[in-house]
């Protein structure tokens, strides 16, 4: 089907539009931001890969919160909507700072499974500890990560950066990290 010539003023959106890619996915613009070029890349760099597995660890938790099974699936399908919610804030915030920097935010969901450290679990269900265990994993893989790229934006002067690592991800990270650690101890649930 052609569509033919449009009228001045006319309602009809168009359609099926292509573009030229106006910046590289690994590239930044220049923002007077008092930081400099190399600065920008490391961080963007970084936050792109924290950016990444911050995605999939939101994911898992979804999965995981759908998934639940056994005497504690109230509490735990609560907590891990909870968790993914805080999760999927993190995702905005990291990809923000990627714009702010004159870079590119990973957006893709394949871009993101090509960059990420996370291991991919089975598609079908696991216990309950295993789930658990698969998320701890990926909130290490994270504060690990976080607290390097932290160090390293703090040496290159992005003090926004470093900020945003330690101050919304590590603590967070930590936090859930916590909670959900602490369903792993191996205690009876009622006392005989």
């Amino acid at each position: 089907m052609t569509e033919g010539p449009r009228k001045a003023g006319s309602s009809q959106p168009l359609l099926h539009q292509k573009g030229e890619v106006i910046q590289e996915f690994g590239t930044v613009k220049q923002f007077p931001l008092g930081l400099s070029h190399d600065a920008r890349m490391y961080s963007c760099q970084r936050l792109n890969k924290t950016l990444a597995d911050t995605r999939i660890l939101h994911d898992l938790y979804k999965k995981f919160h759908w998934a639940m099974r056994g005497a504690t699936f109230y509490q735990l399908h609560l907590l891990l909507d909870k968790h993914a919610d805080e999760q999927l804030g993190l995702v905005d915030t990291l990809a923000e700072r990627v714009q702010t920097l004159g870079g590119v935010a990973v957006g893709d969901p394949r871009h993101v499974a090509e960059i990420t450290s996370v291991p991919r679990p089975p598609d079908g269900v696991e216990g309950v500890p295993a789930m658990l265990s698969r998320l701890l994993e990926a909130h290490e893989i994270i504060l690990t990560e976080a607290r390097q790229g932290a160090a390293r934006a703090a040496e290159l002067g992005d003090d926004g950066t470093n900020d945003l690592l330690v101050s919304q991800v590590v603590r967070t990270g930590e936090l859930q990290t916590w909670f959900l650690a602490e369903h792993l101890v191996d205690t009876p649930l009622v006392r005989a």
